[in-house]
Formats: structure tokens, sequence, C-alpha cells
């Protein structure tokens, strides 16, 4: 049996996973994106360069890819555009940890930029 339209969009899809972060004190949330958060993600990645051509670009990727999937409890985003500055000066492994529990809840493959460059 097939989905209808309505089921489809009625479906709770988003998933979450509580990760522990003892270099902070504590747990982060991380939720997987939507698609248009996915869009967004990806478009942070892209920049053009002087010959009008899009590159990958993958200062703070990963930074990014938590300020995307980092949500308090009630599933508000912990973080900003604005704030990848100051967490980009974070733990380097706090930060490879979340983004890997970001990426496997989202659906991003062996990497994201690998996914931006296709597009």
């Amino acid at each position: 049996m097939s989905l209808t339209k309505d089921a489809i969009l009625a479906a709770n899809d988003l998933t979450s996973e509580t990760v522990a972060c003892p270099e902070w004190g504590g747990d982060v949330v991380v939720r997987s994106m939507t698609g248009t958060q996915r869009d967004a993600y990806e478009g942070t990645l892209m920049v053009r360069a002087d010959d009008g051509q899009y590159r990958v670009d993958t200062e703070n990727m990963k930074v990014k890819l938590v300020v995307f999937t980092a949500v308090d409890d009630a599933g508000n985003p912990l973080f900003s555009a604005e704030d990848i500055p100051a967490l980009s000066g974070k733990s380097a492994a706090v930060i490879e940890r979340l983004a890997a529990a970001a990426s496997r809840l989202s659906g991003l493959g062996k990497t994201a930029t690998e996914e931006a460059a296709k597009n």
C-alpha cells in the first residue's frame, strides 16, 4: 500500500540524539535537518570564485553542521551563524562528535562536501 500525500506530510520524521559532551559538562541534543535546512547548510559550503564558478569551501564545515543541528530541549536552535567564530574555537573532538551524529541523523553520506560539490 502506497502512502498518501497527507500521510507523508503528517509523518514526524525528524529524529534526535543526545550526545555526551563531558568536556563541556553535559549533553547536547542533535536533531536531523529538514530538507530546507540541508539545502541551506550545503549552500554555506559553496563560494563563487573569481572566474564565476562555484567551489566547495570547507572552512568551519563541521561547526556549521553543529549550528544547523544542535537544539535545546524544546527543539529550538542552540546556535546561529553569529556563533560560528566562537564555536570554532571549541574542542575539535567535541565538534567532531556532534558533527558525526548530525551527519548520520541527516543522511549526509560520506561527507557533506561531496554532496555540495555534486549540487
